[in-house]
């Protein structure tokens, strides 16, 4: 696992990191996956199935999420044969010696077009899943913080009004299956968007003392408060047991200063592995519950829209580091 270096802990049980394709100078499979092995990183993200990619994931030990584009999820919703043909083209071929562990039924697809159609997708690949014999993978689907409303202090969010029918049914399959629902947390945007009101240090890991007091749970800084209010929100639909999965984090280092800097970026993701120390991040809401975390992203990829969306990249296409922060293997 990353973090195994002095004074690094572990975020949850896993820390990944998300690999994109947004550049037309990134390295090859096999160089991405022994880079990923060199750091001591124990797990992938993929936004959409890459066959070159689970290929060179063959007995590499990754950890792997990945799931459809969010346009095949309508006919996956739609057409239980669709969803069996996803199984036998993107699992079953790899299931010996690739470890996938999630499949993520649409990306921030809520509120959207699309969002509807999420519960039955997830159903139809669960069903394929078994009836192909397989077992081990969660399927679900990753949600932004535009999905919750109220999110100050954590303990008053709720999932937006027009969601909260959705969710329930998402969080009932989610729990029934022993699946996370998958968020993606950014306190970069929250801290740049608001840069009065929130301070640098409680969006990078920096602050030693409580910021926000919510009750009697204290945060002292916003990664956790952010998680805490999904958890929030999930008791409010009775989904309390479901875990909440981090499916993207990070900071961009160019931009937008002097809120983006390598400075600000190297402390909030080197806070995302130690924050917790050996005992592994938990939050005040969840004391018991280890958070995993995929990190955002692996490199620097030049074909996405404008800086700052280039810039949250960790390595160079050449690999070279743009901060040290893992720990080599």
């Amino acid at each position: 696992m990353i973090g195994k270096c002095e004074a690094q802990g572990v975020a949850g049980d896993i820390t990944g990191v998300c690999y994109g394709r947004n550049g037309n100078n990134l390295p090859s499979p096999a160089d991405t996956i022994a880079l990923y092995k060199r750091n001591n990183i124990d797990a992938i993200r993929m936004y959409e199935p890459f066959a070159d990619m689970l290929e060179a994931l063959r007995g590499s030990g990754l950890s792997v999420a990945f799931g459809p584009r969010n346009e095949a999820i309508q006919s996956l919703a739609q057409d239980p044969a669709a969803a069996a043909n996803f199984v036998a083209t993107w699992i079953l071929p790899y299931k010996n010696d690739v470890l996938i562990k999630w499949i993520t039924i649409g990306n921030e697809v809520f509120p959207g077009e699309i969002a509807p159609f999420v519960p039955a997708a997830i159903r139809n690949v669960n069903t394929a899943l078994t009836n192909s014999g397989v077992s081990g993978i969660s399927v679900t689907t990753v949600v932004a913080m535009s999905a919750i409303t109220n999110s100050y202090p954590p303990s008053a969010a709720s999932f937006l009004p027009d969601l909260t029918e959705i969710m329930t049914e998402i969080s009932s399959i989610l729990s029934q299956t022993n699946s996370p629902l998958m968020v993606n947390i950014y306190p970069y945007f929250a801290y740049a968007s608001d840069p009065i009101h929130i301070s640098l240090d409680y969006a990078v890991f920096k602050s030693n003392t409580p910021l926000v007091i919510d009750g009697d749970l204290q945060y002292s800084n916003m990664f956790v408060a952010m998680v805490d209010a999904f958890n929030a929100a999930l008791e409010k639909i009775n989904a309390g047991g479901v875990v909440v999965t981090v499916a993207e984090s990070g900071w961009p280092t160019e931009g937008n200063p002097p809120y983006t800097s390598v400075d600000n970026a190297r402390a909030y993701n080197l806070g995302l592995m130690t924050c917790g120390g050996a005992t592994r991040m938990r939050t005040p809401r969840r004391p018991e519950t280890a958070v995993d975390v995929f990190l955002f992203e692996m490199f620097r990829e030049n074909q996405k829209e404008g800086p700052v969306e280039q810039s949250f990249g960790m390595f160079a296409p050449d690999m070279t580091p743009v901060y040290t922060l893992f720990c080599p293997a």
